[in-house]
């Protein structure tokens, strides 16, 4: 091999780095592994660049690791099981400038190697490859994820964050040491492929895209990914990272909705194309208003935690809520909202006085006491969010 690869397990000063380190996670991956470390060491000697090729090794008992040492690789053990624990295992130990990331299944192409490079060096933090715009080989991707996963996926990923990458779970890409360590990944399993691009993203990274191949791999063993198992924890993932999709718009449409039905139907019931809307969808629509005030609560507390625990980035607006929308702020709102519930529960109590605390009409009075029961409810939960969110500011400043 050329002197321009660098050989396994290279003994480096502590200030020097290596120009490229290729990391391929690995569990039990003997029939693939050495082929595709030959093809990253090929790309390497081709590119004309300095670099190293790590196997992350994830508790691998069928030989991979001492095929991996005869190969040229650097073996790198990672206790913690999982693909994002195994890459980030790797990553970390890795030398190089730019990290290079592909499956040791024989399924992606090194050969694209310097097209990652050239994307790397023209300033960019972070190079997806996409398989849709290289091509994709007859049985290289099942149906139901050619189809739906990675499609509608990606989709959401892109709708949610406004993210640039046609393909979210591509497993060959690239960045730079210091894109990663920005990126602060948490994830353990193949919901880190997500987790990399929407935190990029969220970041404001410059990201782009090399068109690449998919081949079938070149295993006889099932593959390590789950679909519906893993496709869930993407799913939960992206919707973990997006308080706006997950609680507030749903939140603000529900309160809005049923906010406008209990104006409408407290002066009396209405008549849509011969249905007639009672009491029944005035307790329902008042429901509706508890429930989206809860789900925009919920919006700001995910909101605040995910910044005060380096999860999502700073937003101004919620800044500027927490510094206006004060402790209290809400306790006069809330009590002022308390105050009228009990004033409209008096009245009402009033009411039934007249009849010696007889039997009431219950449509009549449906109408007189779900407000102040909405008011009462509204006030106890703003008044406690208000606790909540000034301990919540306090642990964010």
């Amino acid at each position: 091999m050329a002197s321009a690869v660098t050989a396994t397990r290279p003994q480096m000063g502590a200030t020097e780095r290596l120009d490229v380190s290729i990391v391929m996670p690995c569990l039990n991956e003997a029939e693939t592994l050495r082929t595709c470390i030959e093809k990253a060491l090929a790309a390497l000697e081709d590119s004309g660049v300095e670099g190293e090729v790590i196997v992350a090794d994830n508790g691998s008992t069928d030989g991979s690791q001492a095929i991996a040492e005869e190969a040229g690789a650097r073996v790198v053990p990672v206790a913690e099981r999982g693909y994002g624990s195994a890459l980030r295992g790797g990553i970390q130990a890795a030398h190089g400038r730019y990290i290079v990331m592909g499956d040791a299944d024989d399924s992606y192409n090194f050969g694209d190697l310097p097209r990652f490079l050239d994307k790397l060096r023209n300033g960019n933090d972070l190079v997806m490859g996409n398989r849709f715009r290289g091509g994709i080989a007859a049985g290289a991707m099942p149906p139901l994820h050619r189809y739906l996963g990675n499609p509608v996926l990606t989709g959401i990923g892109r709708l949610l964050f406004g993210s640039p990458v046609g393909d979210f779970h591509c497993g060959l890409r690239a960045f730079s040491r210091e894109a990663f360590a920005s990126m602060e990944l948490h994830s353990e399993g193949m919901e880190f492929a997500s987790e990399m691009v929407v935190r990029a993203t969220l970041l404001k990274m410059r990201i782009a895209e090399v068109p690449t191949t998919l081949r079938p791999d070149g295993r006889s063993h099932a593959p390590h990914l789950r679909s519906w198992r893993d496709g869930w924890r993407h799913l939960r993932f992206l919707l973990w990272y997006s308080p706006r999709w997950l609680f507030l718009y749903p939140g603000v449409i529900t309160m809005g909705v049923g906010l406008l039905a209990t104006l409408l139907l407290l002066a009396g019931p209405r008549s849509v194309h011969g249905v007639v809307f009672d009491i029944h969808t005035l307790m329902f629509a008042a429901m509706m208003v508890l429930v989206g005030f809860q789900a925009i609560d919920f919006a700001v507390f995910a909101k605040i935690f995910g910044v005060t625990q380096g999860l999502l980035p700073r937003d101004h607006r919620l800044d500027k809520l927490v510094r206006y929308v004060t402790l209290e702020t809400g306790l006069i709102v809330g009590g002022l909202l308390f105050l009228l519930g009990l004033g409209g529960a008096a009245f009402a109590i009033g009411q039934w006085a007249l009849t010696h605390f007889g039997p009431l009409d219950p449509v009549r009075f449906t109408r007189l006491v779900m407000p102040s029961l909405l008011s009462l409810t509204l006030g106890l939960q703003i008044t406690l969010s208000s606790f909540f969110l000034s301990l919540l500011g306090l642990a964010k400043r």
